[in-house]
């Protein structure tokens, strides 16, 4: 089927601009164009959206506000920027309803690769329900203590770039949120970037600031909305898989900076099972008590439940948000890396590993919580006789680490 994709602009030349450069696309897009927020409103209110294109800067009804109303009234259409000589702070006021950012001048092919990303994340959630509530979401919350604590940090005169970024990299919302900004292509970065350490060093610490304490993009959950989700858990294996996938990417020769790619995938592969948790807490949660009582892998159980798993909807809110493939691929394909098309070591290969390594360490785990390491897909690539070297090194440093605790 073709994609529905609107474009809204106040000017006329402009709009006559957009109609003539996507002209070559109308095979593939069903397309309308139309000059105000107003009339998309109108226009969405009788015709369904696969993607909206708007300007920020319109009279009457701007950008913020018109994402605003779409992101209320049809959360599950993907929102996109389109405009230019916009200044930071409106590009921050539009990083919480908008899904992603666009500068003008904009190439044809630049819009047609987006939507085709989108069409590809789309069709890893056939729960329509899901998918509406997933592209309704303006962020990933912090873990409190976290919030808290990087809030402070900022308010401190003696905030360092690098004591911030400690504190983001053990936080799966902040980073993703960041990750999501950097990538827009705002900052006219020319190629996506996957690692939190540059990401940050990027941004600057004066947008982090204005994000966490302006913009209020960081904001914290309460734990007693969860039900018997465990945010402290998510956070600590999140974190740990991450350190665990930069320590088999170094052990495999790779880069620093894929190494620490490896690391960012690692602590967001898991983020699927936030977005349940908030979205549907009590249907989340007898997916969960389904796991436990019917001895199943987690992501089984929820299959079962939404007919998709965390995996595939993490994969989806990341696609949507702009992230690299790279961590895109990972999070969707993080418990079975054997169906990526790239039989390949790479960024997947370490996080897969860690996850099982970080689960086979903690005791306390039940057969619905653990995942083993697919042997045969080692096997393929050649990599079967490193695990017990990987397992050895990621075990070094949690006695390392608790010895200093």
């Amino acid at each position: 089927m073709k994609k529905r994709v609107l474009f809204v602009d106040d000017e006329p030349r402009v709009l006559q601009g957009l109609q003539r450069m996507m002209h070559p696309f109308r095979r593939d897009w069903d397309m309308t164009f139309v000059g105000s927020g107003a009339e998309a409103l109108e226009r969405m209110a009788t015709s369904p959206f696969d993607v909206v294109v708007s300007d920020m800067q319109m009279p009457g009804m701007d950008g913020v506000k018109f994402f605003t109303e779409v992101m209320h009234r049809h959360p599950e259409i993907i929102r996109v920027v389109l405009s230019g000589h916009s200044s930071e702070e409106s590009v921050l006021k539009v990083v919480g309803p908008a899904h992603q950012y666009l500068s003008k001048p904009c190439p044809p092919e630049i819009l047609k690769t987006l939507v085709k990303r989108i069409g590809t994340a789309q069709k890893l959630l056939a729960n329509t329900t899901l998918k509406r509530l997933v592209s309704g979401m303006k962020l990933l919350p912090s873990l409190p203590s976290l919030f808290w604590e990087i809030s402070e940090v900022l308010k401190s005169p003696d905030a360092t770039i690098q004591r911030v970024g400690q504190i983001i990299a053990r936080d799966v919302g902040m980073s993703s949120k960041l990750l999501q900004l950097v990538n827009s292509s705002f900052f006219g970065l020319r190629r996506n970037v996957d690692d939190l350490p540059r990401a940050i060093s990027l941004l600057g610490l004066d947008t982090v600031k204005s994000l966490s304490l302006s913009m209020h993009i960081f904001s914290h959950c309460d734990q007693r909305t969860l039900n018997k989700f465990s945010l402290h858990t998510l956070w600590d294996h999140s974190f740990a898989t991450g350190t665990y996938a930069r320590i088999v990417a170094h052990e495999e020769n790779l880069s620093q900076h894929e190494a620490d790619a490896a690391f960012t995938a690692g602590l967001l592969h898991d983020c699927g099972k936030l977005v349940l948790a908030i979205n549907v807490p009590e249907l989340y949660s007898k997916a969960l008590m389904l796991a436990r009582d019917e001895q199943l892998p987690s992501w089984e159980a929820e299959r079962e439940t939404f007919g998709v798993t965390h995996a595939e909807v993490g994969a989806y809110l990341l696609a949507i948000w702009g992230l690299p493939d790279t961590i895109v691929g990972t999070t969707a394909f993080h418990h079975s890396p054997a169906h990526c098309t790239e039989q390949v070591f790479m960024s997947l290969t370490a996080v897969h590993v860690a996850n099982a390594l970080e689960h086979e360490q903690n005791t306390v785990e039940t057969a619905s919580s653990r995942s083993p390491v697919d042997l045969d897909f080692l096997t393929t690539l050649g990599l079967i006789d490193r695990l017990p070297l990987w397992r050895e090194k990621c075990m070094n440093i949690t006695k390392e680490a608790a010895a200093h605790e």
